[in-house]
């Protein structure tokens, strides 16, 4: 499946997907600047997500609830990670295992870790507008 998009349909994206997604577990390739933090934050935003949704660069994970308080997932940037121990430090397999959805930014650096049902989604940027997704 591959879909080119811009910022203007974002929510449609995001809605097509939820509706394809095999897992609740997203792994998000794609080069600084492509878009990796904002599908995200479309994502939550149709899944009924309370609250502001920000890339956790700096906190490495992030939670966010629904509006009546119920869990709907984390989210991850491992941009800053040097080897696989330091996400399991971080209790990724307690993550993992929850009945949520979990966004994965940066999840070459944590290769190893992925679960095989994970669904890959590659974003390209083609130009300063258009996106290109790929579930691979």
């Amino acid at each position: 499946m591959t879909i080119s998009y811009n910022i203007s349909q974002i929510s449609d994206v995001a809605q097509q997907l939820i509706a394809k997604f095999p897992s609740k577990t997203l792994c998000f390739y794609g080069e600084m600047g492509a878009g990796k933090t904002t599908l995200i934050k479309a994502l939550v935003k149709e899944l009924k997500g309370a609250g502001s949704t920000s890339s956790p660069t700096f906190g490495i994970v992030n939670e966010y609830h629904r509006e009546n308080g119920e869990l709907l997932g984390y989210h991850f940037d491992f941009y800053r990670l040097n080897d696989e121990s330091e996400a399991w430090d971080l209790g990724l397999e307690e993550y993992l295992s929850a009945d949520a959805w979990i966004f994965m930014e940066w999840p070459e650096k944590i290769e190893g870790l992925l679960p095989q049902t994970a669904t890959n989604i590659k974003i390209e940027i083609l130009d300063e507008k258009t996106r290109q997704l790929s579930i691979l």
